[in-house]
């Protein structure tokens, strides 16, 4: 069984290192190729390099292709690959019914949510952003639907209210490599029941890099959310005497210290230190204590030594 992989950035690595083991380990099972975007600009010397699934592929000695659009060109060249299977995650664009004819197994795709839940390309971010007890990952039959094919395997994990996007991404990229060759192997094999999906459908949008921009109005509990659900990207930010501060870690604090920030002063106002938990800056309600920020330019500080830095910082408004 040929398997063409397509995917793109670094949270779908490992379910590419686990295929070609399946490739090598397992007789009948071969990688026809990889389909990725194509190459970009990177860092700030602006260098042109591959995807981070590009560059792995190319590792391994795998064939590759980085076609800017799924077009006739495109399908002409998948089709020479004469592959049975499509296995994607993260490959970031939508496979039309074109190309989807063009694997008489069709495919198979990998999801982080609890399907029907966040279809659409932020479904780690939104579950931290709601604040939700748990998320999941889902590994579905593509449709021509976004998100909404036939369920081969699910499971859930739940979220403590510490994760960013960058902790429960590392986590989903190494299980999802595991549930995805399982996946793929019930597909060929014919031992898994494909379910459709039930419940409410929900939609989550792309995260644009304006989305950053804290909005010290908001309760403390959703800019800390927003703070974990932006990192790594594009990180939390707001402005202080006309220069970008990126506030890279927080916590929300108890109610000792809370009440210090009792009364009328205005959000985005830094109150002060509290030395068990940091950075004190008022919120449409509560505060939110700041650990760790970064001024535009500079290298990232703990917030005792960003205080001894900025000493006028205590009693400034940001924003």
């Amino acid at each position: 069984m040929r398997m063409l992989f397509a995917g793109s950035p670094r949270i779908a690595v490992p379910s590419l290192y686990a295929l070609a083991g399946l490739a090598r380990s397992q007789a009948g099972y071969e990688i026809a190729g990889v389909l990725t975007n194509p190459d970009s600009h990177k860092g700030r010397g602006g260098r042109v390099e591959p995807t981070e699934v590009g560059s792995v592929a190319m590792a391994l000695g795998l064939f590759v292709l980085k076609p800017e659009k799924l077009n006739a060109e495109a399908r002409e060249a998948v089709a020479a690959l004469a592959p049975d299977m499509l296995v994607s995650f993260a490959y970031g664009s939508i496979f039309g019914p074109k190309f989807l004819a063009l694997f008489p197994l069709g495919g198979v795709n990998a999801h982080p949510s609890l399907l029907p839940k966040y279809r659409g390309p932020s479904p780690i971010q939104a579950a931290i952003l709601n604040r939700d007890a748990e998320t999941g990952i889902s590994i579905q039959r593509l449709a021509r639907e976004m998100d909404s094919g036939d369920l081969l395997l699910q499971e859930s994990f739940p979220l403590m209210g510490r994760e960013t996007t960058a902790s429960v991404s590392e986590y989903v990229a190494s299980r999802t490599a595991e549930l995805l060759v399982a996946a793929t192997r019930g597909v060929v094999e014919k031992t898994l029941v494909e379910k459709p999906q039930t419940g409410a459908v929900s939609y989550c949008a792309a995260i644009k890099k304006e989305d950053g921009l804290v909005n010290w109005s908001l309760r403390a509990e959703i800019i800390d959310a927003r703070i974990r659900a932006f990192t790594p990207w594009p990180q939390s930010w707001t402005m202080h005497n006309g220069e970008k501060l990126f506030i890279l870690d927080a916590r929300l604090i108890s109610s000792d210290s809370e009440a210090r920030s009792a009364g009328a002063a205005p959000v985005g106002t830094v109150l002060g230190a509290d030395a068990r938990h940091g950075v004190l800056i008022q919120c449409g309600s509560g505060a939110l204590a700041v650990t760790r920020l970064q001024c535009q330019s500079k290298k990232p500080l703990e917030w005792k030594a960003f205080l001894n830095g900025t000493r006028d910082f205590i009693g400034s408004r940001l924003g």
